[in-house]
């Protein structure tokens, strides 16, 4: 993923400015990147998660150098803030789609906690459409989706992106993007590895939670997961290269079973800090725990040097 267009991306998310380098003139950069926050989720071989590690269990590579682990915290007391960004583009008209999406709103706003955890609703078809702020009232998610009626092309991944950059100005460190979709898209300007890049460098999960025929489920589990981040990649590279997952589903009541999952995910996080490398460049990173039988999901890298110059 460390490509000159992935740069672009995140420079611009972040405001860097991308200019010529002057002759004769040598540039110190400066992050500002003071600190780089992983959220980190554990599953042990048979997929139930872990949440009783504690930092010595973990380790950190920064594009392949071993990081000190600067903080490290387990408790859930921290509030969830959560984006939900419901597809609403015409191929969404098939069969119960939007019911299901309804459905799943309706389980979420369940279990959250009124008055503490956060959320906030977006629809996107050729574009993002904000329907409700982001509120500490849950319950006001039950009829946001009553007047909805999906229309045109779909926009997923430019929809991800922008959703994320609203999420980053959020404060709680347990936050993620929960996207309802069909899985299509047909007019998105970005690229998943573009996408991934920018939500992996403010640390947001995307979770995808993505609907499809009774007869094509089988299939779309099928695929193996992928086997690095390169340049190409579908929805599920997507998810796993910002530390979240995506679920294939047929029908509300499973959809509901995998969003209530990631609520619970959202609240058992370990939130790990290290110190960021001082080039001026995409690093990834790889975190892992010293039981090779378990398996990590967390952000694939972040942006380091953001900031201008000291000469």
């Amino acid at each position: 993923m460390a490509k000159l267009s992935l740069a672009i991306v995140l420079a611009a998310s972040s405001g860097l400015q991308l200019t010529a380098a002057e002759p004769q003139t040598v540039a110190t950069f400066k992050s500002s990147v003071e600190l780089v926050p992983i959220s980190a989720v554990v599953h042990d071989r048979h997929g139930r998660m872990v949440t009783t590690l504690t930092a010595s269990d973990f380790e950190v590579l920064d594009k392949g150098e071993r990081r000190s682990i600067l903080d490290f915290q387990t408790d859930n007391a921290s509030p969830i803030t959560l984006a939900v960004l419901v597809d609403t583009s015409g191929s969404m008209r098939v069969g119960a789609k939007l019911t299901f999406a309804r459905e799943v709103l309706k389980r979420i706003a369940a279990d959250l906690q009124d008055g503490r955890d956060e959320v906030s609703l977006f629809t996107f078809d050729a574009a993002l459409h904000e329907q409700q702020p982001f509120t500490v009232h849950p319950a006001s998610l039950d009829t946001a989706l009553d007047d909805a009626e999906p229309f045109g092309v779909t926009s997923l991944y430019d929809a991800i992106a922008e959703t994320a950059r609203r999420l980053s100005t959020r404060p709680s460190p347990r936050r993620a993007i929960l996207v309802l979709t069909d899985g299509l898209d047909t007019s998105s300007a970005l690229t998943v590895s573009e996408v991934s890049g920018l939500a992996s460098s403010i640390d947001v999960p995307v979770y995808v939670v993505a609907t499809v025929p009774q007869i094509d489920l089988a299939l779309r589990g099928e695929r193996p997961a992928p086997a690095g981040n390169d340049s190409s990649g579908d929805l599920r590279d997507l998810a796993i290269w910002t530390g979240g997952d995506l679920k294939w589903v047929a029908g509300a009541d499973a959809a509901a079973v995998h969003a209530r999952q990631i609520v619970s995910e959202l609240r058992h996080q370990y939130l790990i800090t290290i110190e960021p490398s001082r080039e001026q460049e995409w690093r990834p990173i790889d975190v892992r725990v010293r039981d090779r039988r378990m398996t990590v999901r967390a952000r694939s890298g972040y942006f380091s040097g953001r900031a201008g110059t000291d000469r």
